[in-house]
């Protein structure tokens, strides 16, 4: 296991090297210059090239991305250019929050996903089952601003029960955690589901039934833990989407977390914090992929890493 993480952790240096270039590469073709919106419209143009001078924005763009490498690996990720803010101070206040919002959504997910994906499959073929797919179906396909705003118009304007911005407490997390929580529920409910009729219809399920055990036995102490392996895949991945697509939730919400602070960097042509952000995410995706890597040999004692 150990010769597998060190493995693991060398080849995300690559990934996440190409990512770092995409990024730095991709954020300079956004219409509009930071230097010209730091000035100013009524700015002259020579205030704006000693804007740009200043933040090295004339410099070519191979030696901009090797500075911006170098002081990444002396853990620099730079200032804001419009606050001079360091980047690493305004990802670490805002992240605790992001993850925050999304662990609480990924419970969300988890407590109604899975139940209800477990009652599909068990009563295959019924009009429960009919019924938990065409809720699944509505909360994939359903915009994650429009529930947002639902929610507000319901939870918050007319029945006065929960606050529809801010996040000082814990009822401040429950309209936005739902609101990010939907859709993964509805994949993950779709993915426990299949999961669960494969496992059901093999030998050793039919075995334990013939056998005399009650269902629930069989379904919680055979068949569950063995269904679970593809589910937690997509919990996984389900929690690093959440981490990186909670862009619309925050704004709705107003919720200070990372992806607030990434659409106002990318409206402000904010470079440095776009970068900082967005490396944020892709380092925390690939961990997660390890993590969940070992959480399967922690449910499948047949699954070895050498």
């Amino acid at each position: 296991m150990s010769a597998y993480l060190v493995k693991r952790l060398l080849l995300a240096v690559p990934v996440l090297l190409g990512v770092s270039l995409v990024v730095f590469t991709m954020i300079r073709f956004i219409p509009g210059d930071p230097a010209q919106l730091m000035a100013g419209q009524a700015a002259t143009a020579e205030v704006v090239r000693q804007i740009r001078e200043s933040l090295g924005l004339d410099r070519p763009l191979p030696i901009q991305y090797a500075i911006f490498i170098g002081n990444l690996l002396k853990g620099d990720l730079g200032r804001s250019l419009f606050n001079s803010a360091p980047v690493v101070e305004e990802l670490a206040q805002r992240f605790p929050r992001t993850v925050r919002l999304a662990l609480a959504s990924m419970v969300v997910a988890s407590l109604i996903g899975i139940p209800a994906g477990i009652l599909s499959a068990t009563r295959h073929l019924s009009w429960l089952d009919s019924l938990v797919m065409v809720i699944a179906l509505a909360g994939v396909s359903m915009p994650v601003f429009w529930l947002g705003l639902n929610l507000i118009l319901i939870f918050a304007v007319r029945l006065h029960w929960l606050p529809a911005i801010g996040h000082e407490t814990w009822r401040h997390l429950i309209l936005p955690s739902v609101t990010l929580g939907a859709a993964s529920a509805a994949i993950i409910a779709r993915m426990t589901r299949s999961s669960m009729l494969e496992v059901l219809r093999q030998d050793y399920v039919r075995t334990a039934r013939a056998k005399g055990l009650a269902e629930p036995s069989v379904v919680r102490r055979h068949a569950l833990r063995n269904a679970l392996i593809p589910v937690v895949t997509v919990v996984g991945l389900q929690l690093g989407t959440l981490l990186s697509g909670a862009v619309l939730t925050e704004s709705v919400f107003a919720w200070p977390g990372v992806g607030r602070l990434l659409v106002d960097a990318v409206l402000a042509r904010d470079y440095p914090v776009i970068q900082g952000a967005v490396l944020l995410i892709s380092t925390t995706f690939v961990a997660l992929n390890v993590l969940v890597d070992m959480v399967y040999a922690a449910l499948d004692p047949r699954i070895r890493y050498e």
